[in-house]
């Protein structure tokens, strides 16, 4: 279960040092955007230090590699520190995602290979997604609010960005992989209210999770991404009472004055898989 994914500038010690204990699922070790071109390979360099130091507070770490001439050195590097996948910027075709796994290889005989989200962040990665999303090593897909917004010469406001980012989330979902994000952009992170409001309405649409930049919106993520305690007890309710009508030949029921059949049955079965220690059984 991923619900928070909080990016770290990779050239910033002090935000570093202190990443690990956030609160965060998994922290983004960011090479990309929030690094200056001068500073770079210094970031690349430091993921020896920062990413098993990291890793050591219990959370995943992924790094947001640079798409450009320093991607494979990027992947390379972060492979070897022991990152637990790679944030893959401006996917544009699956075959960008073959030819990086093939390059990584040499540098996975002691380790698992490492998983790739590919981020998709302009129209023809937009409409290339469904590919994209059956893509080698891919296990998460997500996207780019302000670079899907520059790219179509718009403004990132949540109307705007709907429709392209539902069209990532829908990909990934048929293609069995998480999706992470929200229906807006993440840059705007003052709003709390506003905030809560989109992570919720992300989690009804069945987003996984979803990125942030400040550690103060990590909490809100952990909280919103998560069922209640009511929810969890009428799915247990739910599954319970589904046993005993399978049992006696019946595939539809009233359960405190709700109907309830087949896919109601199996989404409570698959909130519990997903929230409960141990699934449930059906």
């Amino acid at each position: 279960m991923i619900s928070s994914l909080l990016y770290v500038p990779g050239n910033a010690p002090r935000f570093l040092e202190k990443a690990g204990q956030r609160g965060a699922d998994v922290v983004i070790v960011d090479l990309e955007d929030a690094v200056p071109e001068t500073a770079k390979t210094e970031a690349r360099e430091g993921l020896a230090k920062w990413v098993p130091a990291i890793r050591q507070s219990g959370c995943q770490v992924f790094v947001r590699v640079n798409q450009s001439e320093r991607l494979v050195d990027d992947a390379v590097a972060a492979t070897i520190a022991g990152a637990d996948g790679l944030y893959i910027p401006k996917v544009d075709s699956a075959d960008i995602l073959a030819r990086l796994a093939e390059s990584l290889l040499p540098h996975e005989r002691d380790r698992a290979p490492i998983g790739f989200v590919p981020l998709i962040e302009d129209m023809k990665g937009l409409f290339e997604v469904r590919a994209i999303a059956h893509g080698p090593r891919v296990f998460a897909l997500t996207s780019g609010g302000e670079d899907l917004a520059t790219a179509m010469g718009a403004k990132p406001t949540p109307e705007v960005l709907r429709y392209p980012k539902l069209m990532i989330h829908y990909a990934a979902k048929e293609a069995g992989v998480l999706s992470f994000g929200m229906l807006r952009t993440t840059v705007d992170f003052a709003d709390k209210e506003a905030l809560r409001a989109a992570a919720l309405e992300a989690r009804d649409f069945g987003f996984d999770g979803a990125t942030c930049i400040h550690p103060s919106v990590v909490p809100i993520l952990n909280e919103c991404f998560a069922p209640t305690p009511e929810e969890l007890s009428w799915a247990r309710k739910v599954v319970a009472a589904g046993e005993q009508e399978a049992a006696a030949g019946r595939g539809a029921f009233m359960l405190d004055g709700r109907f309830v059949d087949a896919p109601i049955v199996t989404r409570a079965q698959n909130l519990l898989a997903r929230f409960e220690k141990g699934g449930v059984t059906s």
